[in-house]
């Protein structure tokens, strides 16, 4: 389309009168609320002035502030519009003139409202439970359709009625819950133009803390050293904070109270008395707080807080231990002394008495309280000591011992019947008991205080509160009665004791006979008489039935007695008898009647005892076996096996010599239980297997190495020696150095010496031999019995008895050996000058000495 400009030139070219023609483009205006838009006014023709109108007729000025016209040449003009509001509505129009001339144009200008939302924040936050009201505020022109929608899917407010749109398009959620929380979707839509437009608001749903408490009562323990700790479980959203209070006092951090992190547990650190009482759980978010009570109940272990010792006469006087304790619960008291226990009973109420006599009404117990006495009526000697009293409650107890010191006159203890027989020593004991200790003891005998002149077997030995009287009977006349009296500041006490001659023991009794193919057990009942003492020893005698010398065989007593002993070497198939005999220290009794027996044919050998010893690694074990009866054919051999008790498999057989005893298995697994079997075998065949069972250690976290350790031990020896070599030679240098200039030193001493030397080594090497052929007596199963007498102790010295002479050996040795090595060093003296003058001739050099 050509327009009018193009023809204007033209037409003053020609020089005809053409009219006026505007027109404006866009000739229609629709503006958004806010928007800016301009329309352009051309003038077909001469125009002098063109100029724009408002919808109220008023000429628009050039410069308006939101409104502008703008001339751009001789035929056009643009109106603009900036950030139309509603007020900018209406027809403009656009004249034009020239003289005479006009010419004008109208556009009509519309104002909409796009879809707008004014107040739709994000997030809104409810508490739960309350109505909620979900604000979007949206404005369009004309008046926009709302939809409202849930995690992108619209509300059916008309299936649950908990759901409303209100007038104000807003969304009411009446009791809104948690499970409600969720992004709000808030669309309006304006049919009219097609236009839609949206917001998600984001609804939160605030919970009112909740506070579970598992015990709202917490006990503890005073003045332990221990903490307590008060817990309440917090819920709610947000996340509640949780505070503790204890009389509407806030609790900090610090030396007395920790916190974990959230608040929620609570540490009394060093829990005291004072701490008892009620503690307060505050939670608190934006939906409210909440706040519960918890209890702490603060128990104080018993504690005696009072006890003295006490002192007391014999029979003279009443006596009363008191003992007082405190503790949360009030504590029960209760006394003991030795075995005895005497208590008062459960308390009804602090003013109740309860009270306890013991069986012989000597003992009488009160409480009131927390306070417990003790009273004896008459107080004996036995009564004295320690007297434990306890304090007791459900948390704890405590005790502390009061002592009781009676003084009484002296109580004599001791056998008062002593059998013993001529030349064999044997010791009378005088036990006294007193308090005072400071005691005078003697021994009489007729009204005669021993020792007497005449008596020059007859020896006291004593000790602050004992007396031995050590007799050595020579005749029957020493048999009879002594007399031991005792006294202190508080009186005296005598007593008699009988000494009696002793016999030999009585016959024992055999009971049964086990006979095996080369070995017989013998059961026995000990004899009815001991004759007064122990018997030591058993001699069994044992012949082929009817003909043949006796074999014997004599049997210790071991710890206490004995019932049973073995005969060995017996022949197979073949009848025996057998008769035992009692040895006690006055001698041998007669011999049980004889018992026949006989022994089985050759068969197989009995099973061995077994014993296991882990070795020191933990997962090594060393088995060792006993022989027993051989069946009557030589052991040839052990046969050993083992394996996990778990497992079916055994491990492969072991066979060692008949001569061996033991067998080390090493390299077994850790922790595990092992079954052993151990079977013993002659030409007959195979004994039933002697079993045992064991359990290895658990692995160690690390096993020194073995020969690392050999290494660092050969090393340090290595070095000790060198060390001492370096030292032993420097010491010889600075020697031989002070013999050669001052005739001193080791050397000098061992030169000038010689003879004293040689002589005292000949005295210790006889002293060697001495000993060395006391140590040559064979050792023997069956002792004889010259070797075994009543004094007899292989463990060493201890308490002289009734048979052990009180001889001080070690004295006169010692004084003998004095005497001997005097003598010895008199002899060596009178050789020493010469000696040395003859080393000193037949070595002249010093460098050859």
């Amino acid at each position: 389309m050509v327009q009018l400009r193009d023809f204007f030139p033209a037409l003053l070219l020609v020089g005809c009168t053409v009219s006026l023609e505007v027109q404006i483009t866009p000739t229609h205006g629709e503006i958004s609320l806010g928007e800016s838009k301009f329309f352009m006014c051309e003038v077909a023709g001469v125009a002098k002035h063109i100029d724009w109108f408002g919808p109220s007729g008023e000429r628009i000025e050039q410069n308006s502030p939101d409104i502008t016209v703008t001339r751009n040449d001789e035929s056009s003009s643009i109106l603009t519009l900036y950030k139309a509001g509603t007020d900018d509505a209406g027809v403009y129009k656009c004249v034009a003139t020239n003289g005479d001339q006009q010419a004008e144009s109208t556009v009509k200008v519309k104002i909409f409202q796009k879809i707008t939302f004014r107040n739709a924040p994000s997030p809104q936050e409810f508490t739960e439970g309350d109505n909620a009201d979900i604000i979007c505020d949206v404005v369009s022109s004309p008046p926009p359709t709302v939809l409202w929608k849930y995690k992108g899917r619209k509300i059916q407010m008309e299936k649950d009625v908990r759901f409303k749109e209100l007038s104000n398009n807003h969304l009411q959620i009446r009791g809104i819950k948690k499970t409600d929380e969720g992004p709000y979707t808030c669309e309006g839509r304006l049919m009219a133009r097609g236009e839609i437009d949206f917001r998600v608001i984001k609804v939160i749903v605030n919970v009112l803390p909740t506070i579970r408490v598992w015990q709202t009562e917490v006990n503890a323990t005073a003045d332990v050293g221990q903490p307590a700790m008060l817990t309440c479980a917090v819920d709610g959203y947000p996340e509640p904070m949780v505070t503790w209070t204890r009389n509407e006092v806030v609790l900090e951090a610090g030396e007395k109270y920790r916190f974990n992190e959230d608040g929620s547990e609570m540490t009394l650190l060093d829990v005291a008395k004072l701490d008892e009482g009620e503690y307060t759980c505050i939670a608190k978010n934006k939906a409210g707080e909440s706040e519960q009570e918890l209890s702490l109940r603060v128990f104080v272990k018993p504690k005696i807080t009072y006890i003295l010792n006490t002192t007391a006469s014999e029979m003279e006087e009443q006596v009363t231990l008191t003992c007082e304790a405190s503790g949360d619960p009030t504590p029960t008291i209760s006394w003991s002394y030795g075995g005895n226990v005497f208590s008062e009973g459960e308390q009804a109420s602090w003013t109740r008495l309860e009270q306890h006599k013991s069986l012989d009404g000597n003992v009488v117990v009160r409480s009131d309280a927390r306070v417990s006495s003790l009273t004896l009526k008459y107080a004996k000697y036995t009564d004295a000591g320690q007297y434990l009293c306890t304090a007791r409650s459900a948390i704890g107890e405590d005790e502390q011992s009061a002592y009781l010191e009676v003084r009484y006159a002296p109580k004599i203890n001791g056998d008062v019947a002593v059998y013993t027989w001529e030349g064999n020593a044997v010791n009378i004991s005088c036990e006294v008991q007193a308090h005072p200790s400071d005691v005078s003891i003697m021994w009489l005998r007729d009204g005669l205080q021993l020792p007497s002149g005449n008596a020059t077997n007859v020896k006291i030995f004593r000790s602050p509160s004992l007396s031995y009287l050590q007799i050595i009977p020579g005749s029957e006349n020493d048999f009879g009665s002594y007399n031991c009296t005792a006294s202190n500041e508080l009186g005296t006490e005598s007593k008699e004791f009988l000494l009696i001659q002793a016999e030999v023991p009585s016959a024992p009794s055999i009971v049964e006979v086990r006979a095996f193919s080369t070995t017989a057990q013998i059961q026995f009942e000990e004899p009815e008489s001991t004759g007064g003492v122990p018997v030591l020893k058993y001699r069994a005698q044992w012949r082929i039935q009817g003909r043949g010398s006796w074999a014997q065989g004599v049997y210790d007593i071991q710890q206490g007695a004995i019932n049973e002993v073995t005969i060995r070497e017996l022949k197979p198939e073949t009848s025996y008898q057998v008769q035992l005999s009692a040895i006690n220290g006055k001698g041998e009794g007669e011999s049980s009647a004889a018992e026949f027996f006989k022994t089985e044919p050759v068969r197989n050998p009995n099973p061995p005892k077994v014993e296991g010893e882990l070795e020191l690694k933990g997962n090594s074990m060393k088995v060792s076996w006993v022989k027993q009866d051989d069946g009557g054919s030589p052991i040839l051999h052990y046969l050993i096996r083992y394996k996990p008790l778990q497992s079916s498999e055994w491990k492969p057989e072991i066979r060692m010599p008949s001569n061996s005893e033991y067998v080390v298995l090493r390299g077994l697994e850790w922790d595990t239980e092992y079954d052993i079997h151990v079977v013993a075998e002659n030409r007959k065949g195979k004994s039933q297997p002697a079993t045992m069972s064991f359990r290895t250690s658990v692995q160690p976290e690390a096993i020194p190495d073995v020969h690392d350790e050999a290494a660092l031990s050969m090393g340090i020896v290595l070095w000790a020696g060198i060390l001492v070599v370096a030292f032993v030679l420097l010491l010889l240098a600075v020697d031989v150095t002070c013999y050669f200039v001052n005739k001193c030193g080791l050397i000098m001493c061992l030169c000038g010496k010689s003879g004293t030397g040689t002589k005292g080594h000949n005295l210790e090497e006889g002293k060697a031999a001495f000993i060395k052929d006391e140590s040559k007596e064979p050792i023997v199963e069956v002792r004889t019995e010259d070797e075994c007498t009543a004094n007899h102790n292989a463990a060493g010295p201890t308490e002289p008895n009734e048979t052990t002479p009180l001889t001080e050996p070690e004295k006169i040795f010692s004084d003998e050996k004095g005497k001997l090595e005097e003598a010895e060093l008199s002899k060596a003296r009178t050789g020493i000058a010469a000696e040395h003058n003859s080393i000193i001739q037949t070595n002249p050099a010093p460098n050859k000495a």
